[in-house]
């Protein structure tokens, strides 16, 4: 996410001062809707009637797919070289692809997932408790998981059919509700917060794919087919598990909670999982509380809050302001987004709501068990959460981002060694591999006399003498640190990094990337240092005049040893975004108009080694809309030290060797207004899936007819999946190995 698009609520500034809820038009055929909502109090319902419903017959869907040939080529092989035809850069309101390539688009936000209920129409837009089994707003990270047929669970080879898992990250409020664009949050009604609440979460979708044509269908009549939302109850494992800090009115105990918010990056497990990830979650939440101080607390909680950006007096989403409703028994579900203190101990109140956010939660999307917040990886806006190489006998590591100015890079290493006996051992491998280890936060160090780029990962917990010696917070044991790791990791000494968001590991060496999307501050409020190396002015337009690291830049490292436990590691910046006629002491990659982007932001290795660049851009849209380009890397040390542009001054910082068009080129282009984001394949590399997040205009209503799978015509943009294939039928990026057979 960005700071520049105006259509994001982000909150990136730098804070561093170091339910399952109405199926209408289902529930008038069995029984009224009111007894139903009243039954289920917390809301929580749709599993059970789509899976009584699920008989109902979708015959396109329910047709068995046919046997899968053998591909022509080795999917597996990495290209040599990329040589589909790049796209040029431009401004049009579709969806660009290669010569050679095709698109659909999938579905998009308000299409139904189960087949008794009506397609999205915005001349009546459906209620907000049937957004249980809809497609939820903007789009972002997602991963297609094989599925096989015979066992029914997860299957790493199976492209034929499989569950396309997604994130749903926040949402166009004036696009999303009946009232359109005279919505305001001030007089939001009951039903637009359930629709909201609903709005958010993940999608989990069964998809078929045609062997010959590659065409994806929806399974709309799936039992597979669930929402996960901002009411869903999930349980928390790990150290912080039943801690006082995140006892609420809801778990005394501390041992569940209450919905996911702000998913925006995501990652996979090598037992078949899919983890999601809560980003900033903070904009939702209230603290209103009438009185001169309002809800000031003591020194210490008050530091907490303030840095992970609840301030006093903050009025969040306003779910919190539907004090009488009348189609939900529980209060409670809108009461917990205001987190003040208004009882006698938190357990009567949900002044830890704050607290019950921010975490990675693990979905296990072949069974209808209840997500799972991981509280051993820490909380933080967790922008993307990647393990690394599944190697038997070895530790697993997960590489996290927290994404807002001057956050910092966060690993987790598990006790246990990887087992491929744990493949689909669902939550009880991820309680083997998730529950117990050690948390770290990167610092990263250059030497300009020798050139050397290294960095040091400290360990966050009370054993480290800078956390518990720290002054302006008192930790008081493990659980503490996890719930306040920002606040733990500026103890430690973290760098200060620009934006650290997307995290990719390159199953051909290990090598970690992270995508630091921008940084107005860099130069000013945030020191140059040779991680984080450019400050620079963009005056194309002069009534926005960009200063700082504008273009942003993805950074590398490679851990000692190629060792997950390691604690140091050598680093490198892979790519710098830049415009392609910028200054060569900013353009730093040498760009050209073939491959030139700006602020990285998804990012994804494929299982061959190609590396899917996705952005999310403000500074080059006159130019340009959104884009994702592929990339063929090669490894940390392969390029030279240059000289950054910092200001008025200089800055050398390792760079990665320089790709040319071969190795680094435009594969896609969005529509105007857009966000490109989330990218996964099938294992055969003949289907593609990519989102298209927040665009402008009415896409994708503006497309042809037959690009468009469901949904009635729009003049509102909605968030949409898209798939790409190759009119041939072809393996993506494949095109380098079938010249070499021929």
């Amino acid at each position: 996410m960005t700071d520049f698009n105006p259509h994001q609520e982000d909150n990136v500034y730098d804070s561093n001062n170091s339910g399952n809820l109405e199926f209408r038009d289902i529930l008038e055929k069995n029984i009224s809707r009111r007894s139903l909502i009243k039954k289920t109090a917390s809301g929580a319902v749709a599993l059970t009637v789509a899976s009584s419903l699920a008989g109902c017959n979708d015959s396109e869907d329910d047709v068995a797919p046919p046997k899968a040939e053998e591909p022509a080529i080795n999917p597996i092989a990495q290209p040599n070289e990329l040589k589909f035809k790049a796209v040029d850069k431009n401004t049009l309101d579709m969806v660009s692809v290669p010569e050679g390539y095709d698109f659909k688009i999938l579905h998009a936000v308000g299409d139904p997932l189960h087949p008794a209920l009506p397609e999205w129409d915005e001349n009546n837009i459906p209620a907000g408790v049937s957004y249980e089994m809809r497609v939820g707003d903007n789009h972002d990270g997602m991963t297609f998981f094989g599925l096989n047929s015979n066992t029914q669970k997860y299957d790493a080879k199976q492209s034929d059919q499989g569950l396309l898992v997604m994130n749903h990250e926040y949402l166009e409020r004036q696009d999303l509700h009946p009232r359109g664009t005279v919505f305001n949050q001030n007089t939001i009604t009951e039903d637009e917060v359930i629709r909201e609440v609903n709005a958010h979460g993940v999608s989990i979708v069964h998809l078929h794919k045609n062997p010959k044509t590659q065409a994806i269908t929806i399974n709309k009549s799936s039992l597979f087919n669930r929402r996960i939302t901002a009411a869903t109850e999930i349980e928390y494992r790990g150290p912080v598990r039943g801690s006082t800090l995140i006892k609420t009115q809801f778990s005394p105990d501390g041992s569940k909670t209450r919905g996911t918010i702000n998913n925006c990056g995501n990652g996979y497990t090598p037992w078949g999982t899919y983890l999601t990830t809560e980003e900033n979650f903070d904009q939702y939440i209230a603290r209103q509380k009438e009185g001169e101080k309002g809800d000031e607390r003591d020194a210490f909680t008050e530091h907490a809050l303030v840095r992970y950006k609840i301030r006093n007096g903050r009025a969040g989403y306003n779910w919190q302001s539907i004090t009488n409703p009348t189609l939900i028994q529980d209060k409670t579900l809108f009461s917990r987004w205001n987190s003040i203190v208004s009882a006698d101990k938190a357990e009567n109140d949900f002044r830890n709501t704050a607290n019950t956010f921010g975490w990675i939660v693990e979905i296990d999307p072949f069974t209808g068990e209840k997500p799972v917040k991981r509280t051993a990886l820490g909380r933080f806006a967790h922008e993307d959460c990647r393990v690394s190489r599944a190697i038997p006998g070895q530790p697993l590591a997960f590489y996290m981002g927290d994404d807002s100015q001057g956050e910092y890079i966060y690993k987790f290493v598990s006790d246990s060694n990887w087992d491929p006996k744990d493949i689909n051992g669902g939550y009880i491998a991820g309680d083997k591999y998730m529950n117990s280890g050690k948390l770290y936060v990167a610092q990263f160090n250059f030497d300009e006399s020798t050139g050397k780029a290294t960095g040091k990962w400290l360990e966050l917990s009370m054993s480290n003498p800078n956390i518990t010696a720290y002054d302006k917070y008192k930790f008081v044991d493990q659980a503490d640190i996890l719930v306040h790791a920002r606040i733990a990791a500026d103890a430690a000494g973290a760098t200060k990094m620009d934006r650290p968001e997307w995290v990719a590991v390159n199953p051909n060496n290990g090598e970690i990337y992270v995508t630091l999307t921008n940084n107005s501050s860099r130069g000013t409020t945030h020191s140059i240092d040779a991680a984080n190396p450019r400050q620079y002015s963009d005056d194309d337009d002069a009534t926005k005049l960009l200063r700082g690291n504008i273009n942003g830049h993805i950074i590398r490292f490679r851990e000692n040893a190629d060792d997950v436990k390691a604690t140091e590691f050598v680093w490198d910046i892979f790519l710098f975004g830049a415009e392609a006629d910028a200054l060569s002491d900013v353009n730093l990659s040498g760009l050209t108009d073939n491959n030139d982007f700006s602020s990285p932001d998804g990012m994804w290795f494929d299982d061959r080694g190609v590396l899917w660049i996705q952005t999310d851009d403000g500074a080059y849209t006159d130019t340009t809309n959104c884009m994702m380009l592929a990339a063929l890397p090669g490894s940390v040390g392969d390029g030279t030290v240059k000289t950054a542009r910092a200001g008025t001054g200089t800055q050398k910082t390792p760079t990665g060797l320089t790709l040319d068009e071969s190795k680094l080129r435009r594969f896609l282009t969005g529509p105007e207004g857009c966000e490109i984001t989330g990218v996964t394949m099938t294992p055969d590399y003949k289907a593609m899936f990519i989102n298209v997040q927040h665009p402008g205009n009415i896409w994708p209503n503006n497309q042809p007819a037959h690009l468009l799978t469901q949904g009635k015509g729009s003049t509102r943009p909605r968030s949409a999946t898209v798939v790409i294939t190759r009119k041939d039928g072809g393996v993506i990026a494949g095109e380098a190995l079938e010249t070499a057979k021929a």
